[in-house]
């Protein structure tokens, strides 16, 4: 679903880089290359991978098509970088609400409502990630793949805790977690900015749905 709205770098980095940092250091070189990883999706939000081309990439970045090979050697390389970055930021955003957290029914919220707010701020991206998945190589899949699953054990544990202290009701744990993240990231693929459900919105009424929908009734 490609979007017409031009990708801002800080909102890639938001996306993709540890906090407070960028991928790959400082040098000359790290630079490039996260410009050029930047040119892609912006390249891939306006086109859509197949459509897109080493060349769009390149203009983009303000490189020659060589210059891009340099550092990624396809655009499907460059795919699965903003893939794995952008699941791997998201996990780590999950495990740290998660583990802030003083009860299983905050942990839930937060996750739930942050996970959600991020495919809002970041649909463009969440769209790349989520809807282009099926042009990675098999061996990229598998690694997306890897990243997915420690995502949806994080929500697993968090709802496992919650049947434990009895604050949770939950007769398939794994199915429920997979419902809740399902509910998070279609957020980017129906959001539109400038709407009345600002992203704030989105994380307060989603935290609260997935905590109604598994909350203990007796």
């Amino acid at each position: 679903m490609p979007s017409t709205t031009p990708l801002t770098e800080s909102a890639v980095l938001a996306a993709i880089a540890p906090e407070g940092g960028r991928p790959g250091g400082g040098t000359d070189a790290s630079d490039t290359a996260v410009r050029i990883m930047l040119a892609a999706a912006d390249a891939f939000a306006a086109n859509g991978f197949p459509a897109t081309t080493t060349r769009d990439i390149a203009s983009r970045a303000g490189l020659s098509p060589a210059g891009v090979y340099v550092h990624f050697a396809s655009k499907e390389i460059l795919l699965f970088e903003l893939s794995r970055r952008g699941h791997a930021r998201a996990r780590d955003l999950l495990v740290e609400a998660s583990r802030d957290a003083a009860t299983a029914t905050e942990a839930l919220r937060a996750i739930i409502g942050g996970f959600s707010r991020w495919h809002a701020e970041h649909h463009q991206l969440g769209r790349i990630v989520q809807f282009e998945f099926r042009h990675l190589s098999e061996d990229h899949q598998v690694e997306v793949l890897g990243l997915r699953k420690e995502i949806d054990h994080v929500v697993a544990d968090v709802l496992s805790d919650g049947v434990a202290s009895g604050e949770f009701e939950v007769d398939d744990v794994r199915t429920t977690a997979l419902a809740l993240l399902s509910m998070a990231i279609d957020v980017a693929r129906w959001y539109v900015p400038g709407a009345r459900r600002t992203p704030e919105a989105i994380e307060a009424e989603y935290g609260e749905l997935a905590v109604r929908l598994v909350r203990r009734t007796g």
